[in-house]
């Protein structure tokens, strides 16, 4: 076993430790379930709540309050894999001081193995007699769905937990479509859950019309995280390497943490295309396999370092479904109460959404995750609060770009992707200010608020929404787009980011917005970014911030003074302190070499600095330059060139056409 390489962290956060998340009032709820708990009348309550915030139970709360208290008859709670029913077994709830208990039948778990059809039976039988809750999965819903008429979940609650696996496509997702027919032909009530702060990585949950009927109840990441009694500080980082990843896994597989191990998809270009063969390397850079227990399915691999046995679970193996259901058992109903009773996990496409393994430390995943959600499930795997665990981490491993390989571009993307996406966890992962603008003679902010000159408040309800709920989404939107590979590593100087690609951005999601609207959510992406990315420290009497290498006083910022630092610089200092200089420069290479394309209004808006740039340096930019802010002018100006020939062109054929 190799020495271990501390990963290079994005984000390093340190928590207050207040206990006020997991401290619970007379009736047994915590701050978040007493939130949701205040919404309980809503016919539809939309929950968005980090993992680990007890969502589960707070779904409890609320659903026996419309049983006893609001007439209605039935709770349905959905899931969308088997081992998440778990969540829902019953819970003595009057111990904590409520006052009634969650009772559920073993009949009317539907989590269990057994077949589609057979679960629907049970379904339409659970609708007819007189019990009152069942769990089902996300699928069984959905089978049920399409032998029911939506009037027969009149008197209903229907609870569907991760609700971001419900998309309003209804080709990609007949769920989202059957949900909407139930809630437009029935007086069903809905509790949707999700712990994704993101609707969907391309298509929302909900449609706006449908969305807009929910109440929502949003409970972030900061307030849960700085509210724990044990876990105090967050890392989220990355290590690169060259290579086979199984080559390369021992360098930051710290066996004396508890770890959850993601193995990239087939279909990666990280995977080696042999799942199986995969998991023996990870076990062979742990030690020696010694014995595998037949009723559990846990591996006992002994450590060459220091002798000592490490319990692994492995959840890539479905050769025998039964072993891998034995194990599952064993991790929800043994290993999530008893520490020692497992060490590692091995997992592919599980152990992410809704697992419940307190003790884990550590999530090391392999390849770069497009899904942002995905993202933030897998992190939420490691933020429970547990005794005896003070630090949490995620390592995402990523395969450098290599220039003997074919896949470079793919390579350098999936690169800058991951890390950009790491800096999007880093912003949800803040505390969130209230952004004002500063008037003369102005009283001083008040705690959570940050004045700014210039800056634009949101002027209408709409914007205002968007503010509240959509900024993380909409953030994730800009940091997906393909123009911000080249922006993140300075290839799209700050103003042409902020004022343009961003915009233009905004337009595309909310094309409804006016342009005075579009420039104030504008302005709230940017300075709430670059305030988040930024540092702030107390000098005497006065805040200061750190702003890409800027020492600035809080009380002096502008709006003028924003929009010159590029939000997700950062991305650019994490490469070049990460990799070797021989690697970046193939990435710099990679970006300067892909084809520059620009809108009309970009290159109009590149012009005045062209034209400044003229003046200083006596010469045209060249396209040709290894500065990519030259080269990228020297594009642009090629382009307008371009577009005036073609302008004159059309003229000219016009004039020809037309009768004198």
């Amino acid at each position: 076993m190799n020495a271990i390489n501390k990963p290079v962290n994005i984000v390093d956060v340190t928590y207050a430790q207040t206990k006020a998340s997991v401290n619970t009032d007379a009736l047994g709820m915590r701050e978040m379930q007493q939130r949701v708990f205040e919404q309980r009348d809503a016919q539809h309550l939309l929950v968005k709540a980090p993992p680990a915030s007890g969502k589960s139970r707070a779904l409890m709360f609320v659903a026996l309050d419309k049983l006893y208290n609001q007439g209605r008859k039935k709770v349905i709670v959905a899931v969308p894999e088997r081992s998440i029913g778990a969540s829902f077994a019953s819970t003595a709830l009057t111990r904590h001081g409520f006052w009634a208990d969650w009772e559920i039948k073993d009949e009317n778990n539907l989590c269990d193995a057994g077949s589609s059809a057979g679960k629907v039976d049970a379904f339409v039988k659970f609708l007819e007699g007189p019990d009152a809750v069942l769990v089902c999965t996300h699928a069984t819903l959905r089978f049920a769905f399409e032998k029911l008429a939506p009037e027969s979940f009149n008197g209903t609650v229907l609870a569907i937990d991760e609700v971001h696996h419900v998309s309003a496509d209804t080709e990609s997702s007949r769920l989202g479509a059957l949900l909407r027919d139930v809630m437009n032909g029935s007086d069903v009530h809905i509790v949707a859950m999700t712990g994704s702060y993101f609707r969907g990585d391309s298509v929302p949950v909900l449609s706006p019309e449908d969305e807009a009927k929910f109440t929502p109840v949003t409970f972030n990441y900061y307030d849960q995280l700085n509210g724990y009694e044990h876990l105090r500080s967050l890392g989220i980082g990355h290590h690169f390497y060259q290579g086979r990843y199984t080559d390369a896994i021992d360098q930051v597989l710290d066996l004396d943490k508890k770890t959850i191990v993601h193995i990239p998809s087939v279909n990666s270009s990280e995977s080696t295309k042999d799942k199986l063969e995969e998991v023996g390397r990870i076990i062979d850079a742990i030690g020696h396999a010694e014995s595998t227990d037949p009723n559990t399915g846990i591996i006992s691999v002994r450590r060459e370092d220091n002798g000592q046995i490490v319990r692994v679970a492995d959840l890539v193996d479905d050769t025998d479904q039964k072993k891998r259901g034995d194990t599952l058992h064993y991790l929800s109903h043994t290993a999530s109460k008893d520490r020692d009773a497992v060490d590692i996990i091995i997992a592919l496409g599980m152990a992410k959404e809704g697992f419940d393994w307190p003790f884990a430390e550590h999530a090391l995943t392999v390849g770069y995750r497009a899904s942002l959600t995905e993202v933030i499930q897998i992190i939420g795997r490691v933020t429970r609060d547990s005794p005896g665990k003070e630090h949490a981490q995620f390592t995402n491993l990523i395969a450098e770009p290599d220039a003997s390989q074919g896949e470079v571009k793919v390579s350098v993307n999936n690169m800058l992707k991951a890390i950009t996406a790491s800096l999007l966890m880093e912003q949800v992962l803040a505390p969130n200010f209230n952004f004002k603008t500063k008037k003369f003679d102005d009283e001083p902010a008040k705690k959570g608020e940050l004045k700014l000159k210039g800056f634009k408040e949101p002027s209408s309800d709409r914007v205002k929404q968007i503010v509240a709920t959509d900024l993380n989404d909409l953030k994730a939107t800009i940091l997906q787009d393909d123009t911000f590979a080249r922006a993140a590593v300075g290839s799209v100087d700050a103003e042409t980011t902020n004022k343009v690609l961003i915009p233009k951005i905004i337009r595309e999601k909310y094309p409804d917005l006016t342009e005075e609207q579009v420039e104030e959510v504008r302005q709230q992406v940017v300075v709430d970014s670059v305030i988040k990315n930024g540092e702030v420290k107390t000098v005497g009497d006065r805040r200061i911030i750190k702003m890409a290498e800027r020492f600035v006083n809080i009380d002096e910022l502008n709006i003028n003074l924003i929009d010159s630092i590029n939000p997700f610089q950062r991305a650019f200092e994490v490469l070049s302190k990460s990799v070797t200089p021989s690697v970046l420069r193939l990435i710099q290479d990679t970006i300067t070499s892909t084809k520059i394309e620009f809108s009309e209004e970009e290159a109009l808006a590149l012009f005045p600095k062209i034209k400044t740039w003229v003046q200083v340096n006596g010469k045209r930019p060249d396209v040709r330059s290894d500065d990519p802010v030259e080269k990228r002018m020297a594009a642009a100006l090629l382009f307008l060139q371009k577009l005036k020939q073609q302008r004159q062109a059309e003229k000219a054929a016009t004039e020809m056409v037309e009768p004198s």
